[in-house]
C-alpha cells in the first residue's frame, strides 16, 4: 500500500496568465488519485484530465485480479492447467516484473497473491497465522514458476493455486501510462499522483520545477526538506497506517514473499526513478531487503535514488541524493 508521505509545492496559476494549473481528485483503482495538468484554460485542462482518467480505468480493467473478466484473473484461474494468451501490453508488464524479481533476489514478486489470505489488515486479525499456513502460501510463490512464451504471448503459472497480482506495481504503471498519453496529446507539464506513486513532467507555469517535501511520518506537520522533481517519478511506500497488532507486536502489511512474514525495521521508503512503475517496485523491494542491502542495491542502479526512514526515525539515503532545507 502506498501512502503520500510528501507534500506537493505548486506556485499559483495566476503567476502566468497564459498557463493554468488544473487539478482534480479522483478515486481510481481503489485508491486516491490526484491528476494535475498545466493548460491554457480550465476547460482544456478538464478535457486532459478526462483523457487520463479513461486511460487509468483501461489499465485497471487489464490488470485487476479482482475483476473476473480481466486477463489477469484468467491467468490465475488457469494456474497449473494451461497457458493463457494475453495482450502484448500485459505480457510486457509481467516480463518487466520478473526482471525486477531477478534484480532484487525475489524481494519483489508479483506471485505473492496467495499470502493475502494468510495476513489480513482490516482489523479482523487477532492472532498469528499458523506456521503451516504461512509455509503453504510461500510454496505457491515464486516468479521462477511464471512461464512466458513470447512467440504466442502466453502466460502460464506452473502450480495450481498460484496467483499473480499487481498491487505493488500497478498504480505506478498506470501513472506512467497516463503521463505518456497526455504528453502525446500535447500537455507540456503535469503530475499523476496515484496515492503516493507520482509521475511528473515539465515545469510549473512560472518555469520552476515541481517540488515535493518528504514528510516526517512521526509528525506530519513537519518535513525533512524539499526535493525538485524533473520529468521523473517519486514513490513513497509506508507501513505506519496499515498494520496489525498481535500480542503487542506490530506487523506491517508489506510481506517478504520469500518467507511469508512481514518486513521489519523500516517505516517508509521513498524512491526516485525515471518511471513510477520502477520506483513502485523498488520501494517495496527496499522494505523487504532491509536498509543496508536495499540501499546497496539502489546505489548500483543508474538514475535511481532512495530515502529510507527506519522505525526509530533515523534517515538513510542513497549515495547521490541531496535534500534542500525548507
Amino acid at each position: 500500500m502506498k501512502k503520500v508521505l510528501f507534500l506537493l509545492f505548486m506556485t499559483s496559476p495566476l503567476l502566468c496568465s497564459a498557463q493554468h494549473i488544473i487539478k482534480r481528485d479522483l478515486t481510481l483503482m481503489g485508491c486516491h488519485f490526484d491528476i494535475t495538468v498545466v493548460a491554457e484554460n480550465h476547460a482544456r485542462g478538464d478535457e486532459y484530465i478526462d483523457v487520463a482518467t479513461v486511460e487509468i480505468k483501461r489499465i485497471e480493467n487489464l490488470i485487476s485480479s479482482w475483476d473476473p473478466a480481466s486477463q489477469t484473473s484468467e491467468i490465475n484461474r488457469n494456474a497449473g492447467i494451461r497457458p493463457v494468451e494475453v495482450d502484448r501490453e500485459l505480457f510486457a508488464l509481467i516480463q518487466r516484473a520478473i526482471g525486477i524479481s531477478q534484480l532484487t533476489d525475489g524481494a519483489f514478486d508479483i506471485s505473492y497473491a496467495p499470502m493475502d489470505k494468510i495476513w489480513t489488515f482490516d482489523g479482523s486479525m487477532t492472532e498469528m497465522p499458523f506456521k503451516e499456513a504461512i509455509a503453504n502460501s510461500v510454496a505457491l510463490v515464486g516468479y521462477q514458476n511464471i512461464v512466458l512464451d513470447p512467440a504466442n504471448l502466453t502466460v502460464f503459472l506452473k502450480k495450481e493455486g498460484m496467483k499473480i497480482g499487481f498491487g505493488a506495481i500497478g498504480k505506478g504503471y498506470a501513472a506512467d501510462q497516463a503521463k505518456a498519453l497526455l504528453i502525446s496529446r500535447g500537455v507540456n507539464a503535469g503530475i499523476i499522483n496515484a496515492s503516493g506513486d507520482m509521475s511528473t513532467w515539465g515545469k510549473q507555469p512560472d518555469g520552476s520545477d515541481w517540488k515535493v517535501a518528504i514528510t516526517n511520518p512521526f509528525d506530519k506537520s513537519k518535513s525533512f526538506g524539499l526535493l525538485p522533481i524533473k520529468n521523473g517519478a517519486v514513490v513513497t511506500s509506508g507501513n505506519y497506517e496499515k498494520y496489525v497488532l498481535i500480542d503487542g507486536q506490530r506487523y506491517s502489511h508489506i510481506i517478504d514473499p520469500r518467507t511469508g512474514y512481514p518486513a521489519k525495521g523500516i517505516l517508509s521508503v521513498t524512491v526516485f526513478a525515471p518511471k513510477a512503475e520502477l520506483a513502485d517496485a523498488l520501494a517495496t523491494s527496499v522494505f523487504v531487503l532491509g536498509i543496508d542491502i536495499g540501499l546497496d542495491r539502489i546505489n548500483q542502479l543508474p538514475d535511481i535514488e532512495c530515502i529510507v526512514i527506519d522505525d526509530r526515525g533515523g534517515i538513510h539515503k542513497s549515495d547521490h541524493i541531496k535534500i534542500a532545507s525548507r
